[in-house]
């Protein structure tokens, strides 16, 4: 889980580690086919990693944080009437990190998008108004409502919303992962699914693991896994392990039914998305008590 850039988790205190998603990596600026140049502190951090090769796929509804990528989605039955959404990591929260077993809803935000294009051309700006819903408990995402309805925001720019799939990823499918941050596709396939991913103090249920063709950097945090099949997103991109240590901040381990751990160097993971529509209801307005709604629930003293 790369961290976003290092500036904005000052108040975090994790250190220099980089999430794939957050500040330290995420803080290199777009690579070069964007024209912008990493900060020393990426650079040197991924100064060994491969440039992923840009594909034709679509980068229309995908999103560019301040430190991390994302995408402007909708539920399966949302309607043009609806307030936008845009979804991210957990990790990715301006505020900073949510601790183990913390879940945020309906928290005042002001963030900025630069929503793109088909061809990673800007198309416009969106502009959050709440945090709908953030964690990193089970899965690792936040949702922000948007000040627009998909209808404006299409109205404006000519870009729709991605759909969330609701049902499970399916092993072997061909999968792109497009991060709006860097302007690049990684193409790859889902070669399984983690019972648990652990990393760090955190740990997410049946997470997507990637065949080794998707080699994830900081600041992919949060792009959307899209099933090429289908064309709608099954999963949001997270991390990778990337120095084969076990367990620990930037080195996820799988562990499974059994407790027995294994450690993937160099394997990025996803975290699912299926589960998120159900938890949405009429004008894409959360219900976690919604039937069907699996998403962890806050605490009194979680949320915020």
């Amino acid at each position: 889980m790369r961290k976003p850039l290092l500036a904005t988790l000052t108040a975090v205190a994790l250190g220099a580690v980089a999430f794939v998603g957050t500040t330290g990596t995420a803080a290199a600026a777009p690579d070069r086919a964007s024209g912008a140049n990493p900060t020393a502190a990426t650079a040197a951090v991924h100064a060994d990693s491969t440039p992923a090769t840009v594909t034709a796929a679509s980068f229309a509804g995908t999103v560019a944080l301040s430190n991390c990528s994302g995408s402007l989605v909708r539920m399966p039955n949302s309607q043009a009437t609806d307030p936008g959404l845009v979804m991210t990591n957990g990790h990715c929260l301006e505020t900073g990190f949510p601790s183990a077993g913390q879940v945020i809803t309906n928290q005042s935000s002001t963030r900025s998008f630069t929503l793109l294009n088909a061809s990673a051309g800007t198309a416009g700006t969106l502009k959050a108004n709440k945090v709908v819903y953030a964690t990193m408990t089970d899965t690792d995402v936040t949702l922000y409502q948007l000040t627009k309805t998909y209808a404006q925001i299409q109205q404006s720019t000519g870009i729709a919303p991605l759909t969330l799939s609701a049902t499970h990823p399916v092993q072997g499918h061909a999968i792109d992962v497009v991060s709006g941050y860097w302007k690049r596709v990684y193409s790859c396939s889902v070669d399984g699914f983690a019972y648990r991913l652990k990393e760090g103090q955190w740990t997410w249920k049946d997470a997507v693991r990637y065949t080794p063709e998707c080699q994830v950097i900081g600041g992919t945090s949060g792009s959307p896994v899209i099933d090429t099949t289908t064309g709608q997103v099954t999963a949001i991109n997270n991390t990778t392990n990337e120095s084969g240590e076990s367990c620990t901040l930037d080195n996820p381990c799988e562990v499974n039914e059994q407790g027995a751990v294994t450690i993937r160097k160099g394997i990025g993971y996803a975290q699912e998305t299926y589960g998120i529509p159900a938890c949405f209801t009429t004008g894409n307005k959360l219900n976690l008590s919604a039937t069907g709604c699996t998403l962890p629930k806050p605490t009194a003293v979680s949320a915020r």
